[in-house]
């Protein structure tokens, strides 16, 4: 793990089999859970969703968020609303399926390198938005340029991203990257643009970073830079 220090694991029991699965993170990355076979930690049962929750690496700490779920992400039996500080010790529950957020040691990193499982940090400055929840749940779009309008599909629609959600206004918001920096303003939309559960409003941009959730309407998504969409259900 020669682009990141190991801080952390997630383990819990594979809902089939009950053997121990765990997954180590680095320092800076970050890490998507949920049903889909596209997530970084694929849990494939029933009461998880596609695309569940979000780890997120956050000023020296470890946020957990969720993605928009059926049933809910709880810490220490708390549901999650917004991102949330993870401690060591901390017991995550998708409904069912329970996942234990623990310290790393460097016999994990060890372990993790030589097998695979560990989250790295996202290297590069592509940035994708992936829905989470909504009527294009699990579709990935890359932002290839550097100022993009996100509106409602119409016949007359000359905005970049376009979402099939009666609750997106047209347009509704606008995603400019400046340098290094990408920003998210909200155009005026009837239902609202927020960012972990904070809305974004006036002139005032919201500076976005790698793991943030994006909610356009009812349609939740997940900015991500550096992430190379690969796997897909």
């Amino acid at each position: 793990m020669e682009d990141g220090n190991a801080l952390a694991k997630i383990v819990w029991s594979d809902p089939h089999t009950g053997a121990s699965r765990e997954f180590v993170l680095q320092e800076g990355a970050t890490a998507t859970i949920g049903r889909s076979s596209s997530n970084d930690i694929h849990i494939p049962e029933q009461h998880v969703s596609r695309q569940h929750a979000v780890i997120s690496y956050r000023d020296g700490i470890f946020m957990v968020n969720d993605l928009g779920s059926a049933n809910g992400t709880f810490v220490n039996g708390m549901k999650v609303e917004e991102p949330y500080p993870l401690m060591v010790g901390d017991e995550l529950r998708l409904f069912v399926p329970t996942l234990k957020f623990l310290a790393a040691t460097n016999e994990d990193a060890e372990i993790a390198s030589e097998t695979g499982n560990f989250i790295a940090v996202e290297t590069g400055d592509k940035a994708t938005l992936s829905i989470t929840n909504g009527p294009q749940e699990g579709q990935v779009i890359a932002l290839l340029l550097e100022d993009l309008k996100v509106g409602r599909a119409t016949l007359n629609a000359t905005w970049e991203i376009v979402l099939q959600d009666p609750t997106v206004s047209r347009p509704h918001a606008r995603l400019l990257k400046e340098e290094d920096q990408w920003m998210l303003f909200d155009l005026g939309s009837a239902n609202g643009t927020a960012v972990n559960s904070t809305p974004v409003t006036g002139d005032t941009p919201f500076k976005l970073k790698t793991g943030d959730t994006i909610a356009f309407g009812a349609t939740m998504t997940l900015f991500r830079i550096g992430f190379e969409p690969g796997k897909t259900e």
